[in-house]
């Protein structure tokens, strides 16, 4: 299942550091507006701990976790949406993924250039937002409307900077009340760190985190939100050639989880054995999860969970 997230935001608000930082993958970051113009993507690993205690378990010899795509499409100024800096493009990139990551910078740095005048988070997301409907008004499509896209908002902040929820100097609570009454789900990130780790010895990164100041794991909370915003949901096979996430819709049958796998697993399905995750593992083994009566044998009305480990039989 190939799903995307859209980067989306005003020029010089992280967006293109904050890729790096998910995919490790080099584009240009530049400070100045439109130094992104063609979008690009990066396939992201999502992070599970399941994956690795399941495929230790199976002895697998490789294991294959779930994946989301990124796109980094480039910022938005205002009245894009009648092609200013190129907005008409860029707006049209954002047609094409399922969901949005809206960057949104949250510290003062007169060093870091923006095309605001000021840094208040709220008005750029309604600036944002205003262009994203106005360019729905103008489309004839109306199937894929931008404003109905799902959005998890991105709050970027800088280690040791001049931050917002840190200043509480009333544009912090605006924010947090616009998030409350609309139901909104943010992370807060610093992109810089978080590409600075990316370079960065395992060992390395502990350290390094503790100097800056920065312990929680955006880049992580991160690809969850997106996942999960998505409506994304992760079952397993494991064995000893392979352990593997499957992405799958939320809510999805048996027979159309298998369809992830082989199309037969949904055409000639018959029944899948299926055993949580974490029941699997206190068993110590299939055998004795088998002898417990915890590998449930199901039809083709059962609805997957996250977290299943499931064996499919098919004709």
């Amino acid at each position: 299942m190939s799903l995307s997230i859209g980067i989306v935001g005003l020029p010089n608000v992280g967006k293109s550091t904050l890729f790096n930082a998910l995919t490790k993958k080099s584009v240009l970051v530049a400070n100045y507006p439109f130094a992104t113009i063609d979008p690009s993507v990066g396939v992201v690993a999502v992070p599970d701990e399941r994956v690795d205690k399941l495929a230790a378990f199976s002895e697998s010899e490789k294991k294959v976790p779930a994946a989301v795509e990124f796109v980094d499409i480039a910022g938005l100024v205002k009245g894009a949406a009648e092609g200013e800096g190129l907005g008409n493009q860029f707006l049209s990139h954002i047609r094409e993924v399922d969901a949005i990551a809206h960057v949104v910078r949250i510290f003062d740095n007169p060093n870091v250039a923006s095309t605001q005048e000021g840094i208040d988070p709220l008005a750029d997301i309604e600036l944002i937002n205003t262009e994203l409907e106005l360019f729905d008004v103008e489309t004839k499509d109306k199937t894929r409307l931008l404003a109905q896209k799902p959005v998890l908002y991105v709050l970027n902040k800088e280690a040791g900077g001049h931050n917002l929820d840190e200043v509480r100097d009333g544009r912090w609570e605006r924010l947090m009340e616009f998030f409350e009454k609309t139901g909104a789900k943010y992370v807060v990130i610093d992109a810089h760190v978080e590409s600075e780790l990316r370079e960065l010895h395992a060992d390395d990164k502990q350290s390094f985190r503790q100097e800056y100041g920065v312990f929680d794991d955006g880049i992580n909370a991160l690809i969850r939100g997106g996942y999960d915003l998505l409506g994304l949901i992760s079952f397993f096979t494991t064995g000893k050639d392979e352990t593997r996430a499957w992405t799958i819709k939320k809510g999805s049958t048996a027979p159309k989880a298998g369809a992830a796998i082989h199309t037969d697993f949904e055409t000639k399905f018959i029944r899948a054995e299926v055993v949580n995750w974490q029941v699997l593992l206190e068993a110590g083994s299939r055998a004795a999860a088998r002898d417990k009566g915890q590998i449930r044998t199901e039809g083709k009305e059962y609805v997957v969970q996250d977290g299943d480990v499931i064996e499919f039989l098919h004709g």
